[in-house]
């Protein structure tokens, strides 16, 4: 396709830090807006030009999206923790349901042709069994953090749809992979290598038979440009790896490589959490082109390579 104009909200944190060298890569004009809450200036690509502001602050939004003449937003900016957003719901939906807003306003107003938009499996209900759930499996999500995600999809569809503009929720699952921050809450292949690396038994919440759908941040980068590039499709889609695994079986598999002799601990199952959470990509697959390439097995030395790397310079 030829060169666009691209804003990425978000787009110095972990899933924008892989997706902003593709699109430059594809010639694309990268613009990026972060306050760097999470993210940082080092994950801003050369090429890519970074402005610091809030996904909440529509002066700013619709400022950039009129002078850098955006073609394309892909709106990434988010407060992402299921469990944070049990206690912290009103800041989960400030962020995420207001910078949504945001995003959409600017988009409008600036006649903006396509809106990509990183939703969450946390927009679908409990599962009963493990099998794969397609998009049009219940969203009655049982999070804060699934309902701000939900609410935005549905406003996303409300209002570009009345526009025309292409739009794309992309739903990720669990996704891992180099440059996330760490924290108590997101990521827990990120959250279980620190404890390990630290020497601390990491906690399994509930009794870890949680079958969930691991996805590596370079299947996602690519399903994020690729819904970019597309041209003619609107929609909503998983981006996940189609294979489930249990919490324990990724607990285990990450003790063996780095710790063998730490235990694993156990806590009392946390709220908003769903039990089975494994994504059928079928649709992805036939509008998109996406194939998830990554397999855990083969990608978690490079996760720990990098987790390492960062403590030994302070990072973490």
């Amino acid at each position: 396709m030829s060169a666009k104009r691209i804003l990425v909200t978000g787009g110095a944190g972990f899933i924008g830090s892989h997706v902003c060298p593709i699109l430059l890569d594809h010639g694309h004009e990268v613009t990026v807006v972060d306050n760097l809450s999470i993210g940082s200036r080092e994950r801003v690509p050369a090429g890519a030009e970074l402005v610091v502001a809030d996904v909440r602050d529509r002066d700013a939004l619709l400022r950039v999206a009129r002078e850098r003449r955006i073609e394309r937003i892909c709106h990434l900016a988010a407060r992402v923790s299921i469990r944070a957003s049990t206690d912290g719901f009103h800041e989960d939906a400030d962020v995420n349901i207001l910078g949504t807003l945001s995003a959409l306003e600017a988009a409008v107003r600036t006649g903006v042709e396509k809106f990509v938009f990183a939703s969450s499996m946390a927009v679908y209900a409990d599962s009963p069994t493990p099998e794969p759930v397609a998009e049009d499996y219940s969203t009655a999500a049982i999070s804060p953090y699934g309902i701000s995600k939900r609410t935005s999809e549905l406003f996303i569809e409300n209002i570009l749809g009345r526009t025309g503009a292409e739009r794309i929720s992309l739903r990720f699952f669990n996704t891992y992979g180099p440059n996330q921050t760490y924290t108590p809450y997101v990521g827990v292949i990120t959250i279980f290598v620190n404890k390990l690396l630290a020497g601390e038994s990491p906690t399994i919440f509930g009794d870890g038979g949680q079958i969930r759908d691991f996805v590596s941040v370079y299947d996602i980068a690519a399903g994020v440009t690729a819904a970019l590039e597309n041209e003619g499709t609107s929609g909503v889609f998983n981006l996940g790896s189609g294979r489930p695994r249990s919490v324990n079986q990724v607990a285990e598999l990450l003790q063996a490589k780095i710790a063998p002799t730490i235990p694993l601990a156990y806590a009392e199952a946390r709220a908003g959490e769903i039990q089975n959470s494994v994504a059928n990509i079928s649709a992805a697959r036939a509008a998109l082109g996406f194939e998830p390439h990554g397999n855990l097995d083969d990608l978690v030395d490079e996760v720990i390579d990098a987790i390492r790397s960062s403590r030994a310079a302070g990072g973490a």
